[in-house]
């Protein structure tokens, strides 16, 4: 107790360069605690929207979470539908109410009777801008959805009141509330991969940050304690003074970061990001991440004070007469060899072909290999560096560079404290660009047409007709499969066709050979997979009925002629071998049933397919509709995703330059004797800023250099465990290069004022 007493008393009364400097260590703790408070929020926030979301879901007695079949004690009726808006998605929620006992859904004062509507506060908004939204929503809005009833202030989302003959295809519902939400803001495995890359990109550089923060003045405090250890202090007494000093200014700290997150939280929720808004209850935090902000940064400040103390303690006559360091043992490099070995094994994996399936395996061995990379940069820079600079000393002939390169070698440390915020966030930067490839391959649809499905169970034939007239679409077909027998042994055997004439074909495809109107023909379609049932002269069944509820069967024999064919969504034709079938095969009045659904094509323009979703709800706003390749849920997700990454972007950003500025002005001061000397002995100020640059950049430029080489093979050996299509990336490579070099030029830049024009002989008195 008595040595953290002396080291509080030596922080208040050891004049105001040093309470600068501590000022300097509070402020920086409190940046990190504040990146890192917001790093532990997301998964909260997340988890609060999560929360609501499965508050509101339908109840249902039957055990599957999906409001599907008649039970007992049902008190309504429920039926959801969500539609794209864009890239977000719309969510409706019919309900039906059959006696007075139900209670309403979270966020709403009453249920909602027949007719009436309740809508989120965007949605009120965007219903008056466009007229043609309200056909999804039908009926008069009579309130709008608190926030308990959303998941975040942007959601667009509806209760619409029906009356139960309106909802055959509804299921019964007991009340509201369910385990989870069928579609979270984020899938668990997507998170898995936000927290893997988040850690990466802020909280490894973070780690660093904090304990660069915490060893400010290194040399002069060591000169501090070696007096003290020489005046009798023990070991362990010098350990805890140095501890004392950064101990308090990570507490400090931690409660500044805490307040700044506060800040952030309050007014950064108000405005939202892109793709992402919350509520500010939402980002509150948690008791365990307070006691990791409060408890966790003085902890680790407390090791770094006693480790960079040791020196001191062990040998305080060597730190007094600034004797030459040690040269960094080669145990710096053990980290690297086993995280590049493991990341190069799966680039060697999926270039030979060999793509590992056991994903269980790869979600430890990948995070784990990344760590050891990240660990293997920042341990293995003052060796390489080191081991640089006595080479380049002894070949060059300048006297700016030999000073700068002797400096290095003697000083290897100091490259590892200005360097390596830097080289970690090019290194993450690599990492994170894995990540959003991975992304961009579960995207929005691509192709010039929009493909629309809706089962033709329990759609009546004038609903059929009017949503083929709907503006905006282009062509129509009727989707089939042929008749199997359910309780039937062998494996069944079937075909699928596309009921359809010849000019229904060719305004829904782009190209269309050979085709006969009236004339059953195979489509043949290039890179597909051709049906192995489907084979000249066999017949199969096709059930089909009208509507009066007769049903009967018509055998269709696969045909010998071939129509070649290919369309802009490989999704509107299931496969090679779909037999065409004109619908005058088919007696008037009939239709397939079973596994039959109507497709329609349009454009694929935001417009258009917004058009045709609201033509389709002008029809009926119950029929479920299945737009290929616009998954709406899932877009929003990628969104949210690739917001929260850009986040941690721009937290390493930070971080990596508070890194480098705190170390370089830092190493600058601890520097300003030795300048000095230099300058008295003659040596220009642009031979010193050269010196000063040097030192600066070539270790930089050793890091980096291992940065984008390392980074690219740990982000393709990411692609590879990701199961993706894509593994090898050379579009970004240009990008990381630009930079590297981006960092090197803001590095050299900061390190030109860091030399003062004036001379204080006072600087080097003592010596």
């Amino acid at each position: 107790m008595n040595e953290l007493l002396l080291g509080l008393k030596l922080l208040l009364g050891s004049g105001r360069g040093n309470r600068t400097r501590f000022f300097l260590m509070v402020v920086g703790s409190g940046i990190g605690v504040c990146c890192l408070a917001v790093v532990l929020a997301i998964p909260g926030i997340l988890a609060a929207q999560d929360a609501r979301m499965a508050a509101r879901e339908p109840d249902c007695s039957n055990g599957s979470g999906s409001c599907t079949s008649t039970v007992a004690g049902s008190v309504g009726l429920a039926l959801n539908r969500i539609t794209p808006y864009g890239s977000e998605p719309l969510t409706r929620i019919f309900l039906a109410q059959l006696n007075d006992s139900v209670t309403p859904p979270p966020g709403l004062p009453v249920f909602p009777g027949p007719g009436e509507v309740f809508v989120s506060p965007r949605l009120h908004e965007l219903l008056r801008s466009d007229r043609g939204l309200a056909r999804l929503i039908p009926g008069q809005e009579i309130g709008l959805i608190s926030a308990h009833g959303l998941a975040h202030p942007d959601e667009l989302y509806a209760y619409v009141g029906v009356r139960p003959a309106e909802l055959r295809g509804g299921g019964h519902m007991s009340g509201f509330g369910w385990k989870e939400p069928r579609f979270p803001t984020v899938e668990p495995s997507t998170l898995d991969i936000l927290r893997f890359t988040l850690a990466g990109v802020v909280l490894l550089p973070l780690a660093v940050f904090l304990s660069v923060c915490a060893r400010l003045s290194a040399a002069s405090r060591m000169r501090r304690l070696a007096a003290l250890r020489l005046l009798g202090l023990s070991r362990k007494g010098v350990q805890r003074v140095n501890a004392a000093e950064t101990v308090a200014a990570a507490l400090m700290g931690a409660v500044v970061g805490l307040g700044a997150y506060w800040v952030v939280n309050q007014s950064v929720s108000r405005v939202g990001l892109p793709g992402f808004k919350w509520y500010p209850e939402d980002g509150s935090l948690s008791f365990r991440t307070l006691l990791i902000c409060l408890v966790g940064c003085p902890t680790l400040a407390w090791f770094v004070g006693r480790a960079s103390a040791r020196k001191a303690a062990a040998n305080p006559l060597a730190v007094r007469r600034s004797a030459v360091e040690k040269a960094p043992r080669l145990w710096g490099l053990l980290p690297l060899v086993p995280g590049t070995g493991i990341v190069i094994a799966y680039c060697v994996a999926g270039a030979s072909g060999h793509v590992p399936t056991d994903t269980s395996f790869s979600a430890i061995l990948m995070p784990l290999a990344v760590v050891l990379v990240g660990a293997g940069l920042v341990l293995s820079l003052p060796i390489l560096s080191r081991l640089l600079a006595r080479r380049v000393a002894r070949a060059t002939s300048s006297l700016s560079l030999g000073l700068a390169m002797r400096r290095n070698e003697m000083e290897p440390g100091g490259a590892l404290r200005v360097a390596t915020g830097l080289v970690l966030l090019v290194y993450a930067a690599s990492l994170t660009q894995g990540v959003l490839i991975e992304l961009d391959q579960v995207s929005k649809n691509t192709a010039p047409v929009q493909l629309y499905t809706m089962t033709l169970d329990g759609m009546s034939r004038e609903k059929e007709e009017a949503v083929t007239k709907v503006s905006g679409v282009r062509g129509h077909a009727v989707l089939a499969e042929s008749w199997t027998d359910p309780e039937g042994q062998e494996r069944p055997q079937s075909i699928r066709a596309v009921i359809a004439t010849c000019d229904q074909l060719r305004k829904m495809a782009s190209v269309v050979k050979n085709c006969v109107e009236g004339r059953p023909a195979r489509l043949m379609i290039r890179e597909f997979a051709y049906d192995e049932f489907s084979r000249p002269g066999k017949s199969y069944p096709f059930r089909l009925r009208n509507s009066e509820g007769k049903s009967r069967f018509v055998a269709v024999r696969v045909p010998t002629s071939t129509i070649q064919y290919h369309d802009d969504t490989p999704a509107q034709i299931p496969g090679s071998g779909t037999v065409l079938l004109p619908p005058s095969m088919f007696p008037a009045g009939f239709r397939p049933v079973g596994r039959a659904a109507l497709a329609l094509v349009s454009s694929s323009a935001p417009e258009a397919v917004r058009s045709v979703l609201e033509g389709i709800a002008g029809v009926d706003p119950t029929i479920e509709v299945e737009t290929d390749g616009l998954d709406a849920t899932a877009l929003q997700q990628i969104t949210v995703i690739k917001t929260l990454l850009a986040v941690g972007m721009i937290l390493g950003l930070i971080i990596g330059l508070a890194a480098y500025l705190v170390a370089a002005t830092d190493r600058a001061v601890e520097r300003r004797p030795q300048v000095t000397a230099l300058s008295l002995l003659g040596a220009r100020p642009r031979t010193l800023r050269t010196v000063q640059v040097a030192q600066v950049v070539l270790p930089l430029v050793v890091g980096l250099v291992l940065a984008v080489v390392t980074g690219k093979m740990a982000e393709s050996s990411y692609l590879v465990t990701g199961g993706g299509a894509v593994f090898w990336d050379g579009d970004g490579l240009p990008l990381l290069l630009v930079s590297a070099v981006g960092v090197v030029v803001v590095a050299a830049l900061g390190s030109l004022p860091l030399i003062g024009r004036r001379i204080d002989p006072e600087l080097i008195r003592r010596d």
